[in-house]
């Protein structure tokens, strides 16, 4: 006689995703017409943000002055403030770090004379090293359509991968506006923070449309094709997965704002960090709500 089946033990990691579903529910439970609201309402704000304060290019892509003085360490705020007294022009200082050395960076506008920058400096700094470069405006034009050339492209190409991918229009559409919404989030962020759009930024918004857009095509595909008996099953069981991946990238993007001494790298950090923040909201709300009033019709195969 064969011995009949016994009931597998639960596990650590069982329990571990018990206690995630459960914490998550309340968000299974919440109607899919506030789901789809809230983030909307969060969009339109930052759509205002950018149209009342839009971040400032950096030199890179305007032009202007940078000088980099190696062996000093001074206050950045304190510096720009007495710089910006003795030149006559608003700059802007931040210090830097490296292995082997470290110093400060000053940034002024376009037809600044690098030379006072310098002197100015060395009044107070006489045995510091000095270098400088200049971006021209044309320079900084042509970067700037480069990189709006290369977001549009970008998402346009990410855009025509979703719709060949599920070949069904309003889960593909509410991805492409899931990944607009983050990246629009993140820029009225940048600039609501001071943060300025340079080509190391626009590099960070590119990099989302990656980072956010494969969460939203985990949430779709499981709900899509879904082999639990339920929405709300299925949704438990993507939103359980998709946090962890978020949190443990968003994790290693905190550890390397905090110890990194690059403001390029910490730029880049904070970018991203804003919009998987947001992509948050965007994928397991906004898009969650969608998915379940587009799938609540038993004809597209929901079941609650």
């Amino acid at each position: 006689m064969s011995k009949p089946k016994t009931k597998a033990k639960p596990t650590a990691g069982d329990a571990v995703r018990a206690r995630k579903r459960k914490t998550l529910g309340f968000l299974a439970e919440m109607e899919y017409k506030r789901m789809i609201l809230y983030p909307l309402v969060v969009f339109l704000v930052a759509l205002i943000l950018l149209a009342v304060n839009f971040p400032t290019l950096g030199i890179d892509l305007q032009g202007g002055v940078v000088v980099t003085a190696y062996g000093i360490d001074a206050n950045p705020d304190e510096l720009a403030k007495t710089l910006s007294a003795q030149l006559g022009v608003d700059v802007r200082v931040e210090s830097f770090t490296s292995v082997d050395t470290s110093g400060i960076r000053v940034y002024a506008p376009v037809g600044t004379d690098p030379t006072e920058i310098i002197n100015a400096l060395k009044h107070d700094y006489p045995n510091a090293e000095y270098t400088h470069s200049e971006v021209q405006p044309t320079f900084g034009k042509i970067a700037q359509q480069q990189g709006i050339r290369a977001l549009v492209f970008a998402f346009l190409a990410m855009a025509v991968v979703v719709f060949l991918f599920f070949r069904n229009l309003v889960p593909s559409l509410t991805i492409i506006f899931s990944a607009l919404s983050d990246m629009t989030i993140a820029v009225a962020l940048m600039g609501l923070f001071g943060i300025e759009l340079t080509t190391a930024t626009i590099a960070a918004l590119l990099m989302l449309i990656g980072y956010t857009v494969d969460s939203n095509i985990l949430l779709t595909t499981k709900l899509l094709r879904r082999k639990e008996d339920t929405l709300d099953e299925a949704y438990l069981t993507a939103v359980s997965t998709g946090f962890t991946m978020s949190t443990t990238t968003l994790g290693a993007l905190l550890v390397l704002w905090i110890i990194s001494t690059s403001q390029t790298i910490d730029n880049i950090a904070i970018v991203l960090i804003f919009g998987l923040l947001a992509d948050f909201m965007n994928t397991w709300i906004l898009n969650a709500g969608v998915l379940k009033w587009y799938l609540s019709n038993p004809a597209r195969g929901g079941s609650e």
